[in-house]
């Protein structure tokens, strides 16, 4: 398929927001993207669904300023109850359920974070990195440097849980301003 082919078949999408909590008035979604229940995304974040999909799970939230793109072949899809800090970039890949991405990480076209992981705030996924289960990820490029414990692996849909709570919170203040 060719790009303008891409472009035709999923920028003349609407971004499907029904079941999401809440999403920033100056958040950018554009596109083929797609947001699960309890989701959010936050101030001045971009989805850019113009040439795939982008698929956000349930209780998911995407943080201030964190872009989230595609390559021609590769969709981004981020699981249920992830959490994905400031200025993150998720580019063209899968972040399986329960994860945090840190603040000002990257993961690249193809990578796959597995499931209650922790991709440490400024490290870089490199393109088709598939990262175990339950690892803590830290570094450029992104190395698993320890197994988390079935604590701290808990805690992870704790956290996003916790921002479905703050995003009905910006909801209800948005609504009562008008």
């Amino acid at each position: 398929m060719t790009v303008q082919e891409r472009l035709a078949a999923h920028l003349s999408k609407t971004p499907d927001t029904t079941a999401a909590n809440w999403v920033a008035k100056n958040a950018t979604l554009v596109g083929d993207v797609t947001l699960g229940p309890k989701s959010s995304v936050f101030y001045g974040a971009v989805l850019r669904g113009d040439i795939a999909r982008i698929v956000v799970g349930e209780g998911s939230n995407i943080q201030d300023n964190a872009i989230v793109h595609l390559a021609d072949d590769l969709d981004a899809v981020i699981g249920s109850w992830v959490t994905v800090g400031h200025g993150a970039i998720v580019h063209a890949c899968t972040i399986e359920d329960e994860c945090l991405i840190g603040m000002g990480s990257t993961i690249l076209d193809g990578a796959r974070v597995g499931a209650r992981s922790i991709v440490g705030a400024g490290a870089v996924v490199t393109p088709r990195t598939v990262i175990p289960p339950g690892s803590m990820v830290l570094g450029a490029p992104a190395k698993v440097v320890r197994q988390l414990t079935d604590e701290e692996q808990k805690g992870l849909k704790k956290w996003a849980e916790k921002y479905t709570h703050v995003s009905a919170a910006h909801a209800a203040r948005e609504k009562a301003q008008g």
